[in-house]
């Protein structure tokens, strides 16, 4: 059968108004132009859909049969364009957003909560990765955007700072750079480390600095969390590196000590990087904009 939604709804329309006049009137069809296409659809089923009588028309019985498959084709119709729009403006469907160590634990909760309760039927995949890592996804094409550090070069790529993230030296209470106002990555070098776990970003990050200063991290332990690692600090086990929040947030609890670093790639902030924003889905812009990322211009 060849009958197309503009048939179907035609059809339900003569057959709910039980006149083909006022079928016409409903969907908006000349009664010429309406006659014309019900003949057509009559000769497509191969036998009769309505009777015709001097004040109107009925359904034979298969025509009440097409008129039931009809109202399903339309609902089913209705939901499709329902659920297409809903991928459309980004309420529905999976994102996926790589982001650095700090951002996964200490930026994005809080941020991305308010903005993903709003939205029941979208699913966001959070992939963890070094800040240089997400800008090489980024570069390739494997990815649509990410959250990463500004200490990162990002050449060819948008920025957008969504948030201040300096990190910090945590030391125990009495520890000998206790009093210092600032340290030097170099000066700590030869400290015994409480590390994150081997994978984590940060601590990936924070051991590739080491490397290219020509030393490796004398690691006593790793934990898999900053509770933990503040946690192993305050009892003297080692000293750390952490965003500054984190270390406030745990100061009072575990007794440690923030003193900031001095580096220039620890003085970092928060971006959001993408390479084109006119490429990037509805519900990656929806949600940079939630994040502070102005809205971009088309070029």
């Amino acid at each position: 059968m060849r009958m197309d939604i503009a048939d179907l709804r035609l059809f339900l329309a003569v057959a709910d108004a039980g006149s083909i006049t006022a079928g016409a009137a409903l969907a908006n069809l000349a009664l010429g132009s309406a006659s014309e296409r019900l003949r057509a659809i009559e000769a497509d089923a191969g036998t009769a859909l309505l009777n015709r009588h001097p004040r109107g028309v009925s359904m034979t019985e298969a025509g009440a049969a097409l008129a039931h498959h009809a109202r399903l084709i339309l609902q089913q119709q209705a939901q499709l364009r329902g659920e297409m729009d809903a991928f459309a403006h980004g309420a529905r469907g999976t994102l996926h957003l790589y982001a650095n160590t700090a951002a996964l634990t200490n930026y994005l909760p809080s941020r991305l909560a308010p903005w993903l309760a709003q939205r029941p039927r979208l699913h966001v995949e959070l992939h963890e990765r070094t800040s240089t890592d997400v800008v090489r996804a980024l570069a390739a094409g494997q990815a649509e955007a990410g959250i990463i550090s500004d200490a990162v070069p990002a050449d060819g790529l948008q920025r957008h700072v969504v948030s201040e993230d300096p990190l910090v030296m945590l030391l125990p209470a009495g520890h000998r750079f206790a009093s210092q106002r600032a340290l030097d990555f170099v000066d700590v070098l030869g400290e015994t480390f409480v590390a994150l776990a081997d994978g984590n970003a940060l601590q990936t990050y924070v051991e590739e600095l080491a490397g290219e200063a020509g030393r490796r991290l004398d690691v006593r332990i790793r934990m898999k969390t900053f509770e933990g690692l503040c946690t192993m600090v305050g009892h003297g086990i080692g000293v750390g590196i952490v965003p500054k929040t984190i270390a406030r947030q745990h100061r009072r609890s575990t007794h440690t000590i923030a003193i900031p670093l001095a580096d220039a790639w620890a003085q970092r902030r928060l971006c959001a990087c993408f390479a084109d924003w006119t490429r990037l889905s509805p519900a990656m812009r929806s949600l940079l904009l939630h994040l502070g990322v102005p809205p971009q211009k088309k070029a």
